[in-house]
């Protein structure tokens, strides 16, 4: 691999590293009430530093470091409990709530702003190269114990539930829970530039019956 293509895969993971200590502190604090400092989501949160760790290793196995790489996934593991692949995919802001027991698959992509709890697995239901693992699209939650498994793509602000078991696709802004996980309401979207949500079917009737009086 040439000088300058590593140089630039070196320069991309510091970038990220930047990112993460100007945003994540902020990110865990919107989503984790506990969370009582930036110092202390930086130094004391485990999710955040499997995050930091795993840009370090991304950018070793981009650099075709792939020992090295491996070398530091295995020594983020054992400090926070979180199994992240160096070849995958991470957006920014990626929350990993306490984390523990929490595995992301070599070719998962986990979008900008998505929370993942505790005992997540994003893995693979097949031996074969190529595309193996989940997609997590922007704002997806995945819940406590949840697995999603295979090539399949969870849409934005889609949620999925706690110890659910995701085989196939999630529409965008849609929960989903159970074994095989299946959509139990489209999550309502949300109010930008002024817009209103649509009224509920309930709603509605109330409101057409206000209107006859």
């Amino acid at each position: 691999m040439q000088f300058l293509q590593k140089s630039r895969f070196l320069l991309d993971g510091l970038n990220a590293i930047m990112n993460d200590a100007r945003e994540l502190p902020e990110a865990v604090r919107g989503k984790d009430p506990a969370a009582q400092s930036a110092v202390e989501v930086l130094f004391l949160y485990p999710g955040v530093k499997a995050v930091l760790l795993h840009r370090v290793s991304h950018s070793l196995w981009q650099m075709n470091a792939k020992f090295a790489a491996r070398m530091l996934s295995e020594v983020s593991r054992a400090m926070t409990g979180v199994e992240i692949h160096p070849a995958a995919e991470v957006g920014r802001r990626v929350v990993i709530d306490h984390g523990m027991g929490t595995v992301i698959g070599e070719t998962a992509v986990v979008g900008d702003d998505c929370l993942i709890f505790q005992n997540v697995t994003l893995g693979s239901s097949r031996y074969r190269q190529g595309r193996r693992h989940p997609t997590l699209e922007r704002g997806v939650i995945v819940g406590v114990g949840a697995t999603v498994i295979g090539a399949v793509r969870i849409g934005e602000e889609a949620k999925i539930g706690a110890g659910a078991v995701v085989v196939s696709d999630v529409e965008p802004n849609t929960t989903v829970t159970g074994i095989p996980a299946s959509p139990k309401r489209k999550n309502p979207p949300e109010i930008r530039n002024g817009a209103t949500l649509p009224l509920r079917r309930g709603q509605q009737k109330s409101h057409q019956h206000q209107g006859r009086e």
